[in-house]
This record gives C-alpha cells, sequence and structure tokens, in this order.
C-alpha cells in the first residue's frame, strides 16, 4: 500500500504528540504553522489529509478552504480546534471543510478517516490529558490494553460488555493506574466512537470557574465574561464527556451535575434558556466514594447515578507478570520515539522490575523506562538507569564497562559535586519531518556524538514541564521527582545562564 500522507496546519506543541504513533503506523507527516509553508508541503508530497487550525498568525482557514473550491484534486481539509463552537462549525463546513474536531487529536480516529489497516503489533498512542502516552495497542478496530493478568481481563470484560451502552461508568483506583485511558477505550468502542471525546478536571477549577466549564455562561454572567462561551457539555454532544476527579467537585455543583444527568438539559450560567444535550457521562476518581458520602463530602443521589457500572482498576502491584509486559511496550515505544538503538532488560533490571511496588503504577512504570531507555542507549537496560536523583548518580559508575569503553570520563575534575556522567549517542536517522516542541531540543541535543548526562536530564526536566504547561507539581510527578528537586535543578539552570520560564 503506497505512503499515506498528512499535513498539520497548528502550531508544533498541539500536535507534537501523536507523531510518533502516526509515523510508527506508516504516515509521512508534515506540519507547517502558515500558508506558505503548508503550500510547499501540498506541492512537493501531495498529502491525503490537510489538519487545519481555524486561524493562526498571518493565516485563515477559509483561505486554504477557498483554494481548495477551486481545485477539484485539492485534499480534503478537517478543522481541529481546542476552543470550538457549533456555529463555527456549520459555517466552515458549509465552505467546504470535510469535518471539524475537538483538540486533543486521536491518533484512532485519524486513521479510522483515512480507513487504514491498523497492525496487529502493539502501535502507540496518546492518551489527551496532561500529554501522558497511553499503553495500549488497536485491535480489532478498537484499543486494546496491554496486559493479560486476570486482573485486569475482568475489567476488560465487563468494559466491553457496557461499551455500547448509554449508561454512566464510574471508574476508581489509584493515581496512576489509567483511568482516562479506560475512559477513552469505552468511547471507542461505543457507537459515539465518532462523536467529541471531552475531558474536564473537576480538580483543576475552583466551583465558579468550573460551573462555566462544565454548563458554559452567557455574556455579561460575571465579571470578565464578555462573550457567550459554550461548555463542555455542549461541545461534547452527541459524543462523551469525562468528569475526572469527580470526588473533587463542591456539593452545591454536584446538585447541578445531578439535575444533568436526569434530565439532559443544562442552564448556562447567566441564562435563561434550557440547553437539551445528548452526552454519555463518565466520571473517575481515585477516593473511596462510598466513604466520601458517609463523610457528607459527596451526595449520595448524585453516587447512585454515577455508579451505574462500576469498573475499578487494579493497581500494578495486584498485576503480576503485567509489570514486565508493559515495562518492554514502553521500552519499544520510547526507542522507536527518540531513534536510539534497539535495548533489552538485564536480568537484574527484571528482577528490580519484579519487585518494586510502583506506588505510582502505571504512570511510574511509564515514567521509569523512558529515563531507563534515554540513559541506557541501545545496551542492557540496569537498575541504575531507573534513578536520576542525586544521591543515586554514584550507582552509574557501578554499571562498569558495557561495551568496552569507560561510561564516565576519565579527566573529571574533582569540584565535590556528584560526578558528571558522559554516555555516547548515536546519531539517530533522519526522519520524514523534524521533531517538535521538546523533541526540537532532544533532537538537536542528540544530533552530535556525545551528550553530558546532566544535559540529558535538563532536556527531560524542559519536557515535562512543556507536557504540563509549565505546572511543576505536575511536572515533577511525569518526572518522577520530588517538587524540591525540580525547584533546586531550575534554580541551577537559571544560575548556569540557562532560560527558564
Amino acid at each position: 500500500m503506497s505512503t499515506r500522507r498528512l499535513l498539520f496546519l497548528a502550531p508544533a506543541q498541539a500536535i507534537t504528540a501523536i507523531f510518533p504513533p502516526l509515523r510508527d503506523a506508516g504516515f509521512e507527516l508534515g506540519i507547517a504553522e502558515n500558508l506558505k509553508g503548508a503550500s510547499v508541503f501540498i506541492r512537493k508530497s501531495g498529502p491525503d489529509v490537510i489538519f487545519a487550525r481555524p486561524s493562526l498568525p498571518g493565516f485563515k482557514v477559509e483561505d486554504l478552504l477557498a483554494v481548495g473550491a477551486d481545485d477539484p484534486q485539492f485534499p480534503p481539509v478537517i478543522v481541529i480546534t481546542d476552543k470550538g463552537s457549533p456555529q463555527e462549525a456549520e459555517r466552515l463546513m458549509h465552505l467546504g471543510a470535510r469535518d471539524y474536531w475537538l483538540e486533543p487529536l486521536d491518533v484512532e480516529r485519524i486513521q479510522a478517516v483515512l480507513r487504514v489497516p491498523q497492525r496487529s503489533a502493539p502501535v502507540p498512542a496518546t492518551s489527551t490529558l496532561g500529554g501522558h502516552k497511553a499503553q495500549y495497542a488497536d485491535q480489532g478496530g478498537g484499543p486494546r490494553i496491554v496486559g493479560h493478568n486476570p486482573a485486569i481481563a475482568r475489567v476488560l470484560k465487563l468494559a466491553r460488555q457496557v461499551a455500547g451502552s448509554r449508561a454512566t461508568v464510574l471508574i476508581s483506583g489509584e493515581s496512576g493506574t489509567g483511568k482516562e485511558m479506560f475512559a477513552r477505550y469505552l468511547h471507542a468502542m461505543s457507537k459515539r466512537a465518532r462523536g467529541p471525546f471531552v475531558a474536564v478536571n473537576c480538580a483543576a477549577l475552583p466551583e465558579h470557574l468550573l460551573e462555566s466549564e462544565l454548563f458554559g455562561h452567557e455574556k455579561g454572567a460575571f465579571t470578565g465574561a464578555i462573550s457567550r462561551k459554550l461548555g463542555k457539555f455542549e461541545l461534547a454532544d452527541g459524543g462523551t464527556i469525562l468528569l475526572d476527579e469527580i470526588s473533587e467537585m463542591e456539593l452545591a455543583l454536584q446538585a447541578k451535575l445531578l439535575r444533568v444527568l436526569q434530565e439532559n438539559e443544562i442552564d448556562r450560567v447567566g441564562g435563561t434558556e434550557t440547553v437539551h444535550v445528548d452526552v454519555r457521562v463518565l466520571a473517575t476518581t481515585n477516593r473511596n466514594l462510598e466513604d466520601w458520602v458517609k463523610q457528607g463530602k459527596f451526595r449520595q443521589d448524585l453516587y447512585f447515578r454515577l455508579n451505574v457500572i462500576p469498573l475499578r482498576l487494579p493497581s500494578l502491584r495486584e498485576r503480576g507478570d503485567d509489570v514486565l509486559e508493559l515495562a518492554r511496550f514502553f521500552m519499544e515505544m520510547y526507542v522507536r520515539e527518540y531513534q536510539l538503538p534497539p535495548s533489552s532488560l538485564s536480568e537484574a533490571a527484571i528482577d528490580w522490575l519484579s519487585t518494586y511496588d510502583f506506588p505510582g503504577n502505571v504512570r511510574e512504570l511509564q515514567n521509569l523506562m523512558e529515563r531507563a531507555v534515554l540513559l541506557a542507549n541501545g545496551r542492557p537496560i540496569e537498575p541504575c538507569h531507573f534513578l536520576l536523583e542525586e544521591d543515586s548518580w554514584p550507582l552509574f559508575e557501578e554499571a562498569g564497562e558495557t561495551d568496552g569503553q569507560p561510561d564516565v570520563a576519565a579527566d573529571v575534575p574533582s569540584t565535590g559535586e556528584a560526578p558528571r556522567e558522559t554516555v555516547d549517542v548515536a546519531s539517530p536517522p533522519a526522519a520524514a519531518v523534524p521533531a517538535v516542541g521538546a523533541g526540537q531540543a532532544a533532537g538537536n541535543a542528540f544530533s552530535g556524538s556525545v551528550i553530558p548526562l546532566h544535559e540529558m536530564e535538563r532536556l527531560m526536566i524542559i519536557k515535562g514541564l512543556e507536557a504540563t504547561a509549565g505546572n511543576r507539581t505536575q511536572a515533577a510527578e511525569l518526572l518522577g521527582i520530588s517538587v524540591r528537586t525540580l525547584r533546586n535543578k531550575l534554580n541551577e539552570y537559571r544560575a548556569a545562564g540557562h532560560p527558564i520560564d
């Protein structure tokens, strides 16, 4: 089958996360941030589909649609936006847009539109919350969770049984077990798969802002409401809405949510008209909501309404050999993403992974494997590669000379600091499309013959901050370090003259 080509007219950071899985699926990809760059790619490569933001500096998608209206051979245009509206969707589709999608983009949906046959081998896809990659692969037109332990198999069986219904589902489990990923699994396997999937973090906003975020508001409803804004329920119409960390929602707002679930109607803040919505509701929590109800912190009637189908995700500690299966999955995924030589798990690493209790669950395992792949750089992964805190750096010296060459430079000056290791890095093959965003910085660093360990650490920290929009608490969790360590590192980089926002 001939290579399929996609062009993205969007800011780099909006689409960076989906590039690796699309490349692995056999697509040739291009990215442009202006009409001139897009024209070059269209002329040279002839993309099958163009995904374009409504507007960029010096560009409006209407200009692209006008060109397509005069050329029957012009590729179809799908408009992608992070803040859409039904009115804009109707207008742009009237002008010739093939479709109108809410971001973040979903790899499976892109493949479905192009009708590309799915691989039988696992192909990494991405979660759209916080930039974390999800641990699933395509199978039979829908995602398949990696792992075969009976603890996860039982949950998967129930999820498949209820995916096609409209019933609300309450997904519970410890942090990092993949609750949002299961929500996306339910959406992808449902009849609403072609509709929008909208996720809302109920813990991220105070009550008055969360109400506006969920239900929208009218112009003048409160200070700063300069225009009408559609809420997430309206934007999810015809699809699925995920209420992440539902237990953190204030009691007053819980009462309003209960009405939406019962009546399928919402009232915008400051509005006088009731709006009907057709939305399937999924919710997640890392708390025991029954105890939360007994403590008066969660409405009992809302709990019963949400808990129609309960899905409790097992912790990674309960999944036995799935730990090693997931570790190898992430290892292969990051080897491809960073274009590094193939790696493997040493016996010592297997023993370490098998005995560690993973308090951060799958998310922690994923972060550890990304770090280990970068530090091992094609050599067998050892336990020392999982650790990056300063007090663990001497362990790297114990790894020895794995390829006949010492890993640590022989003339490291004695400064009283931890030794700064130099890791051999092979130059990666040229990619079809240059890396962008945080990947651009990593790609530049990898272009030479060596990269110091402390520089690799700095690049990973920058990438973590970009992935969490500068949120240090979330970045520290993503990187597997403490907030204090992250703060100290940032202070070091500023003192050394590195630009850190």
